[in-house]
């Protein structure tokens, strides 16, 4: 049988960690319990089960030790619930080997406190300085950190600075094994990394954990970079790859890109960006460099791109995405961290209309992330294609956009 003493004690012990009574600011009399009850203590009330006998025998042996009250209904000897001693406390903690909130509030609070210094990057300290106000306020962190946990806290801060830290490329399990000797470590983190960034780090806001962490030069799979076009040559060390030659383009490794050159690109009059991966793969378009971006792009990204921009300042740079919310935040995103004058390509409001057919409902998420673009942006140039969709309630996906002669609208491309 489970240890149903020990679960009620400790469920007892929550109970009391979250009252007023812990705090001292309760101002009448109250009394922490446990309700016994078919949800609460299941197997109590399973007449096939031996937890009747031994739970009585247990909880007995607890009044005997003077840690619990026992209330029973007046028929059939059945406990109604137990109440906790609170003039116990002291010892009950002890029998459980369990360490007061207090001394866990104090442990934390000091280890937070001795790590300020070494976990000085952005995002860490922000973290830090919110968990130390939470913890002193008496408001909950359990989304983060366990109170009674600082080894895993001070594993979860020295994962974060020392991601933030990092300027060579690597893989997430050669990052794990250099700052804590096991492969898997980083990987057991990467869902509160990846929380924690987005809230703490505000530019990560909507980018998944893998996104995050390419951002310091950390991959998850080799960190290869599509590019296409129909002139043009990249040359790595003795070798020269002609893009006119390769249909589908070519991947590059991120580690290549510190000894890539560019030539041959008189002919290339726009630089294009895409969101996504089929599109890619399917779009044609003449005079033109394509580069696939994978949703938000990262800093191996924008080295590509400041190579493309040295080398052609004078062509028109585009970013061809999905026509919503996610697609213009991907956008904006990319004007923002590359410095360099892109404009939206397909995502007009002609096309919207055009594709009309084909486009998606607004999700509530949709409408408010719109409506707060709607707000920022002012007249940004997109900003009636931001008011049909709300007005219309569509967006529509990349994919749907198609060229060619398999065009279903003869549509022509947008001027800008």
């Amino acid at each position: 049988m489970a240890q149903y003493d020990r679960k009620i004690l400790n469920s007892l012990l929550d109970s009391y960690e979250k009252s007023l009574l812990f705090t001292g600011r309760n101002k009448v009399n109250i009394r922490i319990s446990f309700p016994f009850t078919v949800t609460s203590v299941p197997e109590y009330f399973d007449e096939s089960s031996l937890a009747y006998e031994e739970l009585h025998i247990k909880l007995n042996e607890l009044e005997r030790k003077g840690y619990i009250r026992i209330i029973w209904k007046k028929e059939n000897h059945i406990i109604k619930k137990v109440i906790l001693k609170e003039d116990r406390i002291t010892e009950i903690y002890h029998f459980l080997k369990r360490l007061p909130k207090v001394d866990s509030i104090g442990n934390t609070l000091k280890l937070l406190d001795d790590m300020k210094p070494q976990c000085d990057t952005p995002v860490c300290t922000r973290f830090i300085a919110w968990l130390s106000l939470r913890i002193q306020a008496d408001e909950p962190v359990k989304e983060y950190i366990d109170l009674e946990q600082q080894k895993q806290t001070a594993r979860l801060l020295k994962a974060i600075t020392c991601i933030e830290k990092n300027r060579e490329g690597c893989y997430i399990r050669e990052f794990s094994i250099r700052h804590f000797g096991d492969s898997k470590i980083l990987e057991s983190l990467l869902g509160l990394i990846g929380k924690i960034m987005r809230r703490f780090g505000g530019q990560f806001a909507e980018m998944d954990v893998y996104a995050i962490l390419a951002e310091y030069f950390i991959y998850h799979t080799p960190n290869y970079i599509y590019v296409k076009g129909d002139s043009g040559l990249l040359k790595l060390a003795d070798s020269c790859i002609a893009l006119g030659g390769l249909k589908q383009g070519i991947g590059i490794s991120g580690e290549d890109l510190p000894h890539m050159t560019l030539s041959n690109m008189e002919r290339i009059k726009k630089v294009i960006t895409i969101e996504n991966l089929t599109t890619f793969f399917s779009w044609q378009e003449p005079d033109s460099i394509l580069i696939y971006l994978g949703g938000y792009h990262n800093s191996v990204r924008r080295i590509l791109l400041s190579l493309f921009y040295a080398r052609l300042p004078h062509a028109r740079y585009l970013h061809f995405g999905d026509i919503d919310a996610g697609g213009f935040e991907i956008y904006e995103d990319l004007c923002s961290k590359t410095k360099i004058p892109f404009q939206p390509y397909y995502m007009n409001l002609e096309t919207l209309k055009a594709y009309k057919d084909f486009a998606k409902k607004l999700t509530l998420n949709d409408r408010k992330r719109i409506g707060k673009m709607q707000e920022q942006k002012g007249d940004c140039v997109y900003r009636e294609v931001l008011d049909y969709m709300l007005a219309e309630n569509v967006k529509l996906e990349q994919e749907c956009i198609i060229t060619g002669n398999t065009h279903p609208y003869h549509f022509v491309s947008p001027s800008l």
